[in-house]
């Protein structure tokens, strides 16, 4: 009838996404700084409780940087036109 279709295994054989070690740890220390907060809350002691909630977002931010970074500076430009 037609050619088999290749198996996507052997399309994308080279292909490996890459990984940045750094993005794991990002999210550790993000689950931790909430973990931390909200055991804070918890406690009754608002003051670090919001405290660590603001660096939970500066962390978090920062996790999402690098992924965005990360996905940015192996993958090009997703905003160029290829010819």
């Amino acid at each position: 009838m037609g050619e088999p279709e290749p198996n996507l295994e052997e399309f994308f054989e080279d292909k490996r996404p890459p990984r940045n070690p750094l993005v794991p740890v990002g999210a550790l220390m993000t689950a931790g700084v909430l973990t931390a907060g909200l055991i804070s809350f918890r406690q009754g002691n608002s003051q670090l409780g919001q405290k660590l909630m603001r660096a939970r977002v500066v962390v978090q931010g920062a996790t999402v940087a690098l992924m965005v970074g990360t996905a940015y500076y192996y993958g090009g430009n997703p905003w160029k036109k290829s010819i």
